[in-house]
């Protein structure tokens, strides 16, 4: 009999400067409202026992943005990461260390932290950065498992570089509403369409 819930759930969580522009706000004050949509996401997974969990911070691509966007999203990154470490998770923060782009209240979590539920948070991320580590004979995700389920806010119909390897089976879900407009019943709609989906992977 096949789980009826995905072992681990990758998300994407876009929109935010949308969202900020469609209030007549400036793009980089959309960052901050998406701290306690990750927050109440974590809680989330962490009720349901699912075991793992992937989420975007930034990507090295978005660093390319205006200077003000980038600090706001390596500060609301910190403030999500030290807030669900402080909630027990067992936190890896996976991305481009060795970048200036890396926040460094973050490099204490290059190793997993914590006992709780694993989360992978991926910051300052590059799908090649990770994949060039197979030059050394590891990738630089080969902690991180495969992934069952992505969830996708914002509309978008890609993975934009969302853990490549982890990714080739995972079932995408796509929620219209921009990213600080979460709302639980987004994951639990994702949740209930996953359980109708084919998972033979290949087979």
């Amino acid at each position: 009999m096949k789980s009826m819930l995905p072992c681990h759930v990758g998300f994407i969580p876009d929109g935010n400067r949308r969202w900020a522009q469609s209030r007549n706000l400036a793009k980089e004050e959309g960052y901050a409202h998406g701290i306690l949509p990750g927050i109440e996401l974590y809680e989330m997974c962490r009720k349901l026992d699912i075991k793992e969990f992937s989420i975007y911070g930034f990507t090295k691509d978005n660093t390319h943005r205006p200077a003000a966007q980038a600090e706001a999203f390596r500060n609301a990154c910190i403030i999500f990461a030290e807030e669900i470490a402080a909630r027990g998770a067992a936190l890896l923060v996976l991305g481009d260390d060795e970048s200036s782009h890396f926040p460094a209240a973050l490099r204490r979590f290059r190793s997993r932290q914590g006992r709780g539920i694993k989360v992978n948070f991926l910051v300052n991320y590059g799908w090649d950065w990770d994949l060039k580590g197979l030059r050394a004979g590891r990738m630089r995700s080969e902690e991180v498992s495969r992934i069952d389920l992505i969830v996708r806010w914002g509309g978008g119909r890609r993975l934009s570089g969302f853990l490549p390897a982890q990714s080739v089976y995972a079932d995408i879900y796509v929620v219209e509403q921009y990213w600080p407009d979460f709302e639980p019943s987004h994951f639990e709609n994702a949740l209930e369409w996953f359980k109708s989906q084919d998972r033979t992977l290949g087979g």
